[in-house]
């Protein structure tokens, strides 16, 4: 099943409004709030890799409150 970490840059005082707009999509599995260049960091897991692609897009980036994405696929889970 594809999956991906989204790095995710809000604007100043929004990130617990994304995280919480996050939080309602089944696709979005974990949430981290972190500290340093990015907010937060998103789990993103999809049937296919073209609905990974339409959720990241349509779903993740285009929130009102996101400055911007870095996407990066996971290639293998290990333990």
């Amino acid at each position: 099943m594809p999956m991906a970490y989204v790095l995710i840059n809000t604007e100043p005082k929004h990130m617990e409004n994304v995280v919480a707009t996050l939080e309602k999509l089944d696709a979005v599995v974990e949430i981290f709030p972190v500290y340093g260049v990015y907010d937060v960091v998103a789990k993103v897991r999809a049937e296919t890799m073209e609905k990974l692609k339409e959720i990241v897009t349509w779903k993740v980036r285009s929130l009102e409150k996101v400055r911007s994405t870095i996407t990066m696929l996971i290639m293998e889970e290990k333990k």
